[in-house]
């Protein structure tokens, strides 16, 4: 059996942590979280991982930063899938320029969560049944 991608989750929010988190273990992904920006910063720089879905408005560090440091940092980190409420195209324009490989707007249907992880891991996305 294939070893399957380490996704860091951030989120400030609990229940939406706790949710991604089981979508993604349910499909087989090793996940960690991270409820900040910060402990986000902090597990990037000692772990490794494959993918990061990343929350944009957290009260201590917002997703925009933690990209923005890590980049100015050059510390290197994988794609990066944004999953954020904020659903203006300037908010899209923003994460893209930030070189985000992906960007979700809350609530994601566990399908679209999913194909996005999957495309941002350059797999083909596969076929859901509705969630």
């Amino acid at each position: 059996m294939p070893v399957m991608a380490k996704i860091l989750v951030v989120d400030d929010e609990p229940d939406t942590l706790g949710l991604i988190e089981l979508t993604l273990r349910t499909a087989g992904y090793q996940v960690q979280t991270a409820s900040g920006g910060e402990e986000a910063l902090k597990k990037i720089r000692e772990e490794s991982f494959n993918l990061i879905l990343l929350d944009i408005m957290m009260p201590d560090v917002s997703g925009y930063d933690v990209m923005e440091r890590l980049s100015r940092e050059a510390i290197p980190y994988p794609p990066v899938v944004i999953l954020t409420a904020k659903s203006r195209p300037q908010d899209r324009e923003a994460g893209m320029k930030l070189g985000a490989a992906g960007f979700l707007v809350k609530p994601t249907k566990r399908g679209d969560l999913l194909d996005a992880v999957a495309v941002a891991l350059g797999r083909a996305p596969a076929r859901h049944a509705p969630a």
